[in-house]
């Protein structure tokens, strides 16, 4: 009996180099769109437990502030009808001004680090007229406020520059930015503030207009504020013609976004 020779080894494949990879990124992926976080208040102006009309410690006790070149007179319960706000000649020197705040309310919203602001605004070019949106916050403890009273304006507007807004943080002060161009009398526009600990930031329509670099930093809480003032004639800013009687502009769909 003989055995069978053993079988012919099978040619193999040599062992593969191994295949390179890509190594991890560091890139840093941007986080989420603050303009798609979830919306935490969007109430109506005439929501009474959500906003307060005529009332703010952002004013002196007898509700007027001329030292800030403004000839308001708040009262108590005056704000804005629908999206209107319109402010009232009583005499040469007082306008019954409209005014609406979270602040003293049952809703006692505020905003916090890292929210968005956005509202649609209508502007006209009137003599006297001195819109804004903007903020305040409570004190830290009886008699000690918060770093610039925890101000931020959204928007101030005058009829001397009727193109510009003046965009301002008070609680990181940097240079403020008076940007010409941005808006148009009687068009339509939205604004966008983005509160952040290191850059409060600004957009018109969209479009990126302004980064301060300084933020609110990441204790910062406040009240907001939708007014309309009355200059009184200093820096600049005209006073009202003596035969107008009322002043107006519009401000809706306001919404603060906050990320999860």
């Amino acid at each position: 009996m003989t055995t069978p020779p053993p079988p012919s080894p099978q040619p193999t494949d040599p062992p593969s180099d191994p295949q390179p990879t890509d190594p991890p990124s560091t890139t840093p992926q941007p986080g989420p769109d603050p303009a798609q976080a979830p919306v935490v208040f969007d109430a109506p102006f005439a929501d009474r437990t959500q906003w307060a009309a005529g009332a703010t410690s952002a004013y002196p006790a007898g509700r007027r502030n001329t030292g800030d070149n403004k000839l308001d007179r708040l009262v108590p319960g005056y704000g804005p009808k629908g999206d209107v706000f319109t402010a009232l000649r009583e005499s040469t020197f007082s306008w019954r001004t409209p005014l609406v705040t979270t602040e003293g309310t049952a809703g006692g919203f505020e905003l916090r680090p890292g929210d968005r602001l956005e509202a649609r605004c209508l502007v006209t070019a009137d003599q006297g007229v001195w819109p804004g949106i903007w903020t305040w916050g409570r004190d830290l403890a009886p008699g000690r406020p918060q770093p610039g009273h925890g101000e931020v304006d959204v928007l101030e507007y005058h009829d001397d520059h009727p193109r510009m807004l003046e965009l301002s943080n008070h609680v990181r002060p940097g240079a403020p930015a008076y940007l010409d161009n941005l808006v148009t009398p009687g068009q339509w526009f939205t604004v966008a503030c983005m509160f952040g600990t290191d850059s409060v930031d600004w957009e018109l329509d969209g479009r990126a207009v302004h980064s301060d670099g300084q933020g609110v930093g990441p204790d910062w809480r406040a009240w907001i504020i939708v007014n309309l003032s009355v200059a009184g004639g200093q820096w600049g800013h005209r006073r009202p013609r003596a035969n107008a009687g009322r002043l107006s502009w519009r401000c809706q769909d306001l919404t603060v976004r906050r990320p999860q």
